[in-house]
């Protein structure tokens, strides 16, 4: 089923229609930027994990301890260990 315009053939769209259609253009080109934009910031953050994670592994780290739960041995929620020194905590993670 399609629907007909309450315009015909030979008669221009309403204003509204027009303006209606310009808004969703500049929303579409909005939304293409935005996701440009978040795809160049996740890449940055993935090179600078990655770049931890290597950094990581080369300097022999023998332990790595995450831990999730506040109770677990007075550790602050989210605490990471590295040879038993506090590096860092990671906010919103309780699990690993």
């Amino acid at each position: 089923m399609t629907r007909t315009m309450p315009w015909g053939a030979g008669t221009a769209p309403p204003l509204s229609a027009t303006l209606l259609n310009l808004v969703a253009a500049v929303l579409r080109r909005a939304s293409d930027l935005l996701e440009r934009r978040a795809a160049r910031l996740h890449a940055a953050a993935e090179a600078e994990a990655l770049a931890a994670a290597a950094e990581l592994l080369e300097s022999g780290v023998e332990t790595v301890e995450f831990h999730a739960m506040h109770g677990a041995g007075g550790a602050p929620e989210g605490a990471l260990y590295v040879n038993g020194k506090l590096v860092g905590t990671i906010s919103g993670v309780t699990r690993l």
